[in-house]
């Protein structure tokens, strides 16, 4: 604020009412923080491992629902930890890392019973990219396992102090629309990479843009291999079993679990019956230089052969500096929406930082474990949740699996052959993409958002993933600070209502006076006495958004109220340089002028208002004087439905709500009674408030005097008697504004009649 503003806004303070008006102190506002600093401190703290507040009270009714859901988990994460581990370009040991880790120090910090953490399609694309990137940049320094490790410790740390710090509710600026786009495009591209492993076609490369790999799988297709025989009859059978369960399941409900667990096994089925088919076709086949008639998995170590703190470099850390964003955004994205998805769908709540702490420390210390960064899956979140899961134990048991796979498991592993693993991506990731369903939801509820969701699948698709979360963040943010400093405004009139249940008494309600406000058009609404502008804000009143209501407002006060001084009388050299006015002696313009009505009063709507600041209060002030001038005499200011103390505080400071009223409409409401003297939240004295008729005692036989008997029934102003422009609702704010107008017209009147009789 200037200078010049500041000491106007406090002559107008200082010329206020002798008496202080009641506002909200800040001492009323630390108070109303709450808990000291000490018990705030130990809250914290206790937050920071949920799992003190279900583990003391875990009964063995909850253990069949954990060792089921946990032991389903197992079983799929096994397979898809290792194909989503050749996504990334690592060794498929790798996903079992991640695998293990994810799904184990979840528990521990989890706010949600169903999510589960390990590797995902989307972050090992990812991963891949980075490697890609880093390895461009430096070649032959830096394998892949050290440069995924170091992000997944990088990473963790980053979201871990996002986490601590409270910082979660920055992942609300992501709208839902972007999100999904972003899922969407990514879905098709690790679908796309895929399709040359499934078919067996070599030669280029599958980490391109996702029209290229496209193009190039195309023109490759004459070359498939046999291992599409693997790869098609593996993605084939896994729909087969899909579909065939879904329908058993609808069609005879009373043994849909069963069918249920049987889909569930498809996962583990295809791979058994793949990896058997392999080492029948490929034991006896090998090459003189060591190959196979189709590609295997070949040697998986045994056991955790990679433990150890990650070597951190600065000269890797330098080379990963530009991927971190991005791959931050992803562990935070997925996460959250699939966190937040489950506890809605199953009627409980998450707290977003705990969970960003849950996958940080997840991430940080899986980087020891030779894991790379993992997240929320939205597919083995799904599986765990309809296997029944009750708390977050349930991912121990998986865990117990991954360990019996990682330890026992490994040499069968040797045989799987990776168009098998390609099919159960494609199959995994084809879930990922939104149906038309959902995109049509988009275009009828925002069609901006439509855009936004078209803008994230095209860039992904055609330039890179990167590229892709980015644009969709950025035109999330655009959109927002768009709606934000151009909000919708609406002048207002009334209409009358009743309910049709055959109630007679009527109520006026206030909507749009712009035609489309209300939904039939047949309905007339009725403006406010000529004279009197209602406004009602649709949004809180702040720095960016402040000017656009302050010209809405102004204009329309020059376009439909008329101007007090007649300019065209006034020369042409006297008159502002940007209001040249009417023509000089143009007398129509004049007398269309005096058909338009005076300015008395404007009423302001702020039940949408939950914030104000210096720079709005400032256009305010600067509002009023501009309305005024133009008018050529004092306006009235009515503000409606101020429910934050803060917000009175504020327009008081800036010379709005006090003054003497042409009508003033105190609004009471009933007190709860008690034993001693009542006073009001102004500060007026019950009995002096009683006596000048404010207000009015019902006639229910209690004393008359300060003393109330604890069944007495009394009646209280609910705003300050010294802020009679403020208003409990806009009903009373229009009503003192229309009572103040016609006493104006009145008081005018008399005073004519007096001067034509003298």
């Amino acid at each position: 604020m200037s200078l010049a503003n500041a000491k106007r806004l406090g002559k107008r303070i200082i010329g206020a009412p002798e008496e202080p008006i009641p506002v909200a102190s800040t001492v009323e506002y630390v108070k109303a923080i709450g808990s000291s600093p000490v018990q705030k401190v130990k809250a914290y703290l206790l937050s920071l491992f949920p799992i003190l507040s279900w583990i003391t009270r875990y009964n063995p009714g909850w253990l069949t629902g954990d060792l089921i859901a946990g032991l389903t988990v197992g079983i799929v994460v096994v397979p898809q930890g290792m194909s989503y581990a050749v996504i990334a370009t690592l060794p498929p040991e790798y996903g079992l890392y991640s695998s293990f880790v994810g799904v184990l120090i979840y528990c521990f910090f989890a706010t949600s019973k169903d999510v589960s953490i390990g590797p995902v399609a989307v972050m090992s694309l990812t991963v891949s990219q980075i490697i890609k990137h880093v390895q461009s940049k430096h070649p032959g320094e830096w394998g892949g396992p050290q440069i995924a490790s170091v992000l997944a410790f990088i990473t963790g740390f980053i979201v871990l102090g996002i986490g601590l710090l409270r910082l979660g509710w920055l992942v609300e600026f992501i709208s839902a629309p972007a999100v999904s786009g972003f899922m969407t495009g990514s879905a098709i591209s690790i679908a796309a990479g895929q399709v040359p492993a499934l078919m067996g076609i070599t030669g280029f490369d599958t980490r391109a843009a996702t029209y290229k790999v496209i193009i190039n799988t195309l023109k490759g297709l004459p070359h498939t291999t046999r291992d599409a025989a693997f790869g098609l009859t593996g993605l084939f059978t896994l729909y087969a079993i899909r579909i065939t369960c879904d329908r058993l399941g609808r069609k005879y409900p009373r043994r849909e679990r069963i069918f249920f667990f049987i889909s569930v096994l498809r996962h583990a089925f295809v791979i058994i019956v793949l990896t058997i088919a392999a080492w029948l076709y490929c034991r006896h086949r090998k090459t003189k230089s060591g190959k196979y008639p189709i590609k295997i998995l070949q040697t998986v170590p045994s056991g955790f052969k990679h433990l150890g703190q990650p070597k951190v470099e600065t000269k890797l850390l330098s080379a990963l500096a530009p991927q971190l964003p991005l791959a931050t955004i992803i562990l935070l994205l997925e996460h959250i929406a699939i966190s937040k998805s489950f506890g809605r769908l199953n009627g409980y709540k998450i707290n977003p930082n705990q969970e960003l702490i849950a996958i940080g420390v997840t991430n940080t210390v899986g980087s020891c474990f030779g894991a790379y960064p993992a997240t929320g899956s939205f597919s083995r979140s799904a599986l765990k949740s309809k296997s029944g899961v009750r708390t977050p134990l349930a991912g121990v048991i998986t865990a117990i699996v991954v360990i019996v796979a990682l330890y026992g498991l490994t040499p069968a592993f040797f045989w799987i052959p990776s168009a098998g693993l390609s099919a159960i991506i494609i199959h995994a990731v084809a879930d990922l993409v939104a149906s038309p369903r959902q995109v049509y939801s988009f275009y009828r509820v925002s069609p901006l958002e439509f855009i936004i969701w078209w803008a994230a699948v095209l860039v992904t698709v055609f330039s890179s993933i990167e590229n892709g979360i980015y644009t969709s963040i950025a035109a999330s943010l655009v959109l927002l600070l768009i709606r934000v400093a151009h909000p919708r405004g609406k002048f207002l009139g009334k209409v009358s209502v009743r309910n049709d249940s055959g109630d007679v008494k009527e109520r006026e309600v206030f909507v749009p006076l712009v035609p489309g406000g209300i939904v039939n058009p047949e309905i007339k609404v009725i403006p406010p006495a000529p004279g009197v502008i209602v406004y009602r804000l649709e949004e809180s009143y702040l720095y960016p958004n402040c000017s656009h209501m302050n010209s809405a407002l102004v204009d329309y006060v020059k376009a439909n109220m008329k101007r007090g001084k007649d300019m065209s009388h006034v020369k042409l050299s006297d008159r502002p340089w940007n209001d040249a006015g009417p023509r000089h002696g143009a007398s129509e313009d004049q007398a269309i002028n005096e058909k338009k009505p005076d300015l008395f009063a404007i009423v302001l709507d702020f039940s949408t208002v939950s914030h104000i600041d210096t720079t709005s209060v400032q256009a305010l002030i600067d509002a009023r004087t501009e309305v005024e001038k133009w008018a050529d005499h004092p306006v009235e200011f009515h503000f409606a439905t101020i429910l934050s103390p803060w917000i009175q505080r504020a327009l008081v400071a800036g010379g709005f709500g006090f003054g003497r009223a042409h009508a003033t409409i105190r609004e009471i409401a009933a007190v709860v009674p008690n034993h001693g003297n009542y006073r009001d939240p102004s500060g007026y004295d019950h009995d002096d408030l009683e006596s000048s008729g404010d207000i009015k005692k019902r006639k229910s036989g209690a004393s008359t005097s300060r003393e109330y008997l604890p069944n007495s029934d009394s009646f209280a102003p609910v705003l300050s008697a010294q802020t009679p422009f403020f208003h409990i609702d806009l009903v009373s704010a229009v009503t003192a504004a229309e009572g103040g107008l016609r006493n104006s017209h009145d008081r005018r009147d008399q005073n004519s009649k007096t001067a034509s009789e003298v």
